[in-house]
């Protein structure tokens, strides 16, 4: 499989090369040359099969011919370790639970994929691999974690300042080895900046074998499709399922884009977003005016400029009317957020967190507007790591797992920077020497 630029398509490279410059030389993202098919056999199959399974028959349709099965059913084991359950808390509404991993948020799926994969390429490497990665929250956690000790690899995370809740960053900022954490004076955006500019700069390039672990890395993306299939072979009923994704930098929401490409029966999807909402706003207009993110409690995805937005009109050619076809959108406030997790937890004892929230009430909002039929919300995170704003919001502690416990005893280390792109360069320059 070849994959090319979404600046150029007749940039085409190999999977190594994409996953380990992980942004094009023209500032592009990579995407598959096809997206392979599965026939309809293959889906009456899925609900005998195990997680595992269903994961590496949607990994190989892509990765065969560039890691030999054996290396990537191993792959597959380290990272399908946790299940990622279905949960009816409403009559035709399902939360897929996405935070039983290390780090308890969806993101420990990608990051402990592509830890693997850019861990197999390293050792083909003279130089160690420098990982930039930018984070709203909950990525940092999960590609510090799952990069932590790998052979051949040093990360180094950007986060904003003041913006990520005290568990998230106790997560990224605590680990030492070879993870390095810069609390960035600005947004996710300055982060997600920095990152961009360091690919395109010729020194750092010169010096460092430097890779992203965003979503904007094609190893990234893949594994975000597993959890697709999984919960669409658990659904009992599976004629015109709904699903809605809370999102911010859109990389989920385009796995699953591509997982219905696949032939994956979905319905439709609805993008579900914070007052961060440039992608409902273009769904409602046709014009897409990225803009400075403003701080919410759903802070995972206060992103103004998301970057899988590129990929997502490369998937359409670029074509409005069969992009919002598949896609509607729905942008919510704090308020409407506080509300309903303040609802679930009455009607049904159920805890959401506030990205969850935001997920479902895209859901509830289309299941009102256009269908009955059911429909899966995306709860990409524990309510624990968003400690101060559920218990505040509920009015009630919250139960917090060991997990989070032991990372809220550690000491916090970090280097502080400027976003300014010259000040992040001296600095990466000093640590990486």
């Amino acid at each position: 499989m070849k994959y090319y630029s979404t600046n150029n398509t007749n940039h085409l490279v190999g999977l190594r090369e994409a996953v380990l410059n992980g942004l094009a030389p023209d500032n592009g993202l990579y995407m598959p040359e096809r997206i392979p098919a599965f026939p309809a056999d293959f889906f009456s199959s899925l609900p005998q099969k195990s997680f595992r399974e269903i994961a590496f028959a949607v990994a190989n349709a892509f990765l065969s011919g560039d890691i030999d099965e054996d290396q990537l059913r191993k792959i597959i084991e380290h990272t399908i370790s946790f299940d990622a359950p279905l949960v009816e808390i409403e009559e035709n509404v399902f939360s897929l639970e996405l935070f039983h991993g290390p780090t308890l948020a969806f993101k420990d799926f990608g990051a402990r994929f592509m830890s693997q994969v850019l861990g197999y390429f390293a050792g083909q490497q003279e130089k160690d691999i420098v990982i930039l990665v930018a984070t709203s929250g909950d990525t940092g956690s999960a590609v510090a974690n799952g990069f932590l000790g790998v052979a051949g690899t040093r990360v180094v995370v950007l986060y904003p300042s003041g913006k990520v809740s005290e568990i998230q960053e106790k997560q990224f900022t605590t680990l030492g080895n070879n993870i390095i954490a810069l609390e960035v004076n600005g947004t996710f955006d300055d982060c997600q900046d920095l990152v961009k500019q360091a690919f395109l700069d010729r020194e750092l390039k010169d010096k460092f074998f430097l890779t992203s672990a965003n979503s904007i890395n094609i190893s990234r993306l893949i594994p975000q499709m597993f959890y697709y299939f999984y919960a669409w072979s658990r659904m009992e009923h599976k004629d015109k399922i709904i699903f809605s994704v809370p999102s911010g930098n859109f990389g989920n929401l385009t796995a699953g884009l591509i997982a219905k490409r696949m032939d994956l029966p979905i319905h439709h999807f609805v993008a579900a977003t914070n007052i961060n909402d440039a992608v409902p706003q273009y769904l409602d207009s046709k014009k897409f005016t990225p803009k400075p993110s403003v701080t919410t409690i759903s802070n995972a995805m206060d992103v103004g400029n998301p970057s899988n937005f590129a990929r997502m009109l490369d998937l359409y050619h670029h074509d409005f009317e069969k992009l919002s076809s598949d896609i509607t959108g729905y942008s919510f406030t704090d308020d409407e957020t506080k509300k309903a997790m303040n609802d679930v937890y009455k009607n049904s004892n159920y805890i959401l967190d506030p990205h969850g929230a935001v997920g479902y009430l895209g859901l509830k909002r289309y299941q009102t507007k256009y269908s009955k039929s059911a429909g899966v919300f995306l709860e990409t995170a524990h309510p624990a790591k968003f400690l101060e704003t559920v218990s505040q919001t509920l009015k009630q502690p919250v139960e917090i797992p060991d997990l989070l416990k032991n990372y809220l005893l550690k000491e916090k280390k970090t280097i502080n920077v400027s976003s300014e792109f010259t000040d992040f360069k001296k600095i990466l320059l000093q640590i990486l020497y």
